[in-house]
């Protein structure tokens, strides 16, 4: 796993451009060797179904804490997870998928191959790029809360090389569990899309707003603006906003995008 792009600090008083654009963590040499050497030796990414798998829309309990879907549709795939203080999830790869951290609250810290340690703490954005190795600890006393943005979506789009649970070799759960008050809810105004209002513990919420509402009214507990746009999906790379007020960069008018904030 090579480290292309570095954050120093998070963004301050003297806040540019680059300070929110995200950590880049890129597949290297060692990353590739690896994931040939597995592929070589039996293991295989699955491929989710869209229609059967219906478990995936509700809780899912891990060794780690647990985590669920916020957003899907046929191309995004947004999962809050919810990690322990002291734990952590597998070094795993996904070898088709782009994936997005965003950190809502906590600190943690993310390693691959190379064992360097990448801070994970509230605001922060990594870019992992398909076929990099990685896995994210909790290292304070309160759980490290993030978002994984997934494009394009496929949940079984997984190897497990290293694991503190013995879990290394083995395919996404298929255990789950029901969460009955904020359910994934259909979304008319966008076809085959499904989203939560909020998290079950009720400290967070999604909404879908547009570049123009997000333009002029900005809310102060807004953290990060993802855009659902297929030009993201195509490019693999979209540009998440933050809501940190020294962030300068706007959102397009004509986008929608899904807001997560803080539910005060």
């Amino acid at each position: 796993m090579t480290v292309t792009e570095a954050i120093g600090t998070l963004p301050g008083k003297h806040s540019n451009r680059a300070d929110f654009l995200p950590l880049r963590v890129d597949a290297g040499r060692a990353d590739i060797a690896k994931l040939t050497r597995l592929l070589r030796d039996g293991a295989r990414p699955a491929n989710e179904q869209f229609d059967q798998d219906d478990h995936l829309d509700e809780v899912i309990p891990k060794p780690w804490g647990y985590e669920y879907r916020a957003y899907v549709d046929d191309f995004f795939d947004f999962w809050s997870l919810h990690i322990d203080g002291g734990h952590s999830t597998s070094v795993h790869v996904h070898p088709r998928k782009l994936t997005y951290l965003l950190c809502l609250g906590g600190q943690g810290v993310t390693t691959g191959l190379d064992r360097e340690e990448i801070p994970v703490r509230e605001g922060a954005i990594l870019r992992i790029a398909p076929g990099a190795f990685h896995g994210t600890r909790s290292t304070g006393t309160e759980p490290l809360e993030l978002i994984e943005v997934e494009v394009p979506r496929n949940k079984f789009d997984l190897i497990r090389l290293h694991d503190d649970y013995n879990r290394a070799g083995t395919a996404y759960e298929s255990a789950s569990i029901e969460e009955p008050m904020h359910r994934m809810r259909k979304v008319p105004s966008l076809p085959h899309a499904k989203m939560r209002d909020r998290t079950p513990d009720r400290r967070f919420r999604f909404d879908l707003r547009t570049g123009m509402d997000i333009f002029y009214r900005p809310q102060e507990t807004d953290l990060f603006y993802i855009p659902l746009h297929i030009s993201g999906v195509v490019r693999s790379d979209c540009e998440i906003l933050t809501g940190h007020p020294d962030d300068r960069r706007r959102p397009q008018t004509d986008k929608q995008y899904l807001c997560i904030s803080k539910n005060v």
